[in-house]
């Protein structure tokens, strides 16, 4: 990008950049949702943890990441790219239905383009948190990274399309935040349990996210969407963990998991209210994922309790490998890929109700 812009005199940028949002435009894919009269959505923006992590991890020394097989399996030309599941992830099916785009990439692939930036990109890192601890743990991108990303993602929008487009698209894209689940279940329940009371380490998270909320809104978002916590205690590797020999869904973690996502949407009203002109949604995605466990027959989905990957119980990351002979032939039978992480099927079925619900908040 930067031979390109240097190359170019400076009557020809404007020119090219007009033919690159010509050619998105022109090959943007069709929204399966419909957005009120006169709105638009411009760009998604992601920040988060492996759910929606399409490969920013891929070159750092981690255990946290999942560039080979099987990961990828049904994934278009079967390819490992770093996404934590069978296929896509919720980020991929937002910008879908959404109409932006096929897929979101991430912010540090090699083979990202200067027409990605203007759509939108990830800077999520798998095993991240809210808390600065969780993403030291395995050495992933913790937020203040990902902010740093942000910035600098910015810096080159503005040289792309100049500052009035950017702030354009910064304020009328929609940020989404996705974070908590490896803060309750790794960094709390493993390390932090016996230092504090779950309640007091909620109000810790909360007070994180919410001065990240602030920090986006200070640099220009003004429409964010911040996810829940799902049911932890439902995970097949906190059921094999803490579940007893019943593999029960544990109800601790999710009582913490609820416990998290009353504090954190209350925090999201008092924001909106504070910021009148800004829209800071809460998405509830803990009652949509339970409620395809509970009724797993109503989509369609025979295993619940496992992954689909190895045995199912415990694998995930490296022990998720091609070299495990239990995997599944068919993960869409299977609500979870692997220990930690939904299917490509489950994903789709919660976001299109999850867009479907929220997306109107926004406007």
């Amino acid at each position: 990008m930067k031979m390109l812009l240097s190359t170019s005199s400076s009557s020809t940028v404007p020119l090219l950049v007009s033919f690159f949002i010509i050619i998105i435009i022109l090959c943007s894919t069709e929204a399966l949702v419909k957005l009120q009269d006169n709105e638009s959505i411009p760009a998604v923006i992601v920040f988060g943890d492996s759910i929606v992590d399409p490969g920013n991890n891929n070159n750092l020394v981690t255990v946290a990441k999942c560039n080979y097989p099987p990961y990828g399996r049904d994934f278009t030309g079967e390819i490992p790219t770093g996404r934590f599941s069978n296929g896509k992830i919720p980020s991929d099916f937002i910008v879908e239905e959404l109409g932006i785009k096929k897929l979101l990439p991430a912010y540090l692939d090699p083979n990202l383009q200067p027409t990605d930036l203007l759509t939108g990109v990830s800077f999520a890192s798998g095993a991240s948190g809210y808390d600065p601890q969780t993403s030291k743990i395995v050495s992933a991108y913790s937020l203040s990274d990902q902010m740093e990303m942000f910035k600098e993602y910015r810096g080159k929008l503005k040289g792309l399309v100049g500052e009035e487009r950017t702030s354009t698209i910064i304020s009328q894209s929609i940020i989404f935040v996705v974070q908590g689940s490896n803060d309750i279940t790794t960094t709390y329940f493993v390390l932090r349990k016996w230092q504090n009371d779950f309640a007091s380490y909620a109000d810790f998270l909360v007070t994180s996210a919410s001065s990240f909320v602030k920090e986006l809104y200070a640099l220009g978002a003004r429409r964010v969407a911040v996810f829940s916590a799902p049911p932890l205690g439902c995970l097949p590797s906190q059921r094999t963990i803490a579940g007893g020999v019943h593999r029960e869904c544990v109800e601790n973690y999710n009582e913490a998991a609820k416990l998290f996502n009353v504090k954190l949407s209350s925090q999201l009203n008092f924001l909106n209210n504070k910021f009148p002109l800004a829209k800071f949604v809460y998405v509830d995605i803990y009652n949509p994922l339970l409620d395809i466990i509970r009724n797993p027959q109503k989509s369609g989905f025979e295993v619940v309790n496992k992954g689909c990957c190895g045995t199912g119980l415990i694998e995930v990351s490296l022990l998720c490998n091609g070299y495990n002979p239990f995997t599944c032939d068919d993960a869409k039978k299977y609500v979870f890929w692997d220990s930690y992480h939904p299917t490509e099927r489950a994903y789709k079925i919660i976001i299109r109700e999850v867009i479907q619900r929220y997306v109107d908040g926004f406007f």
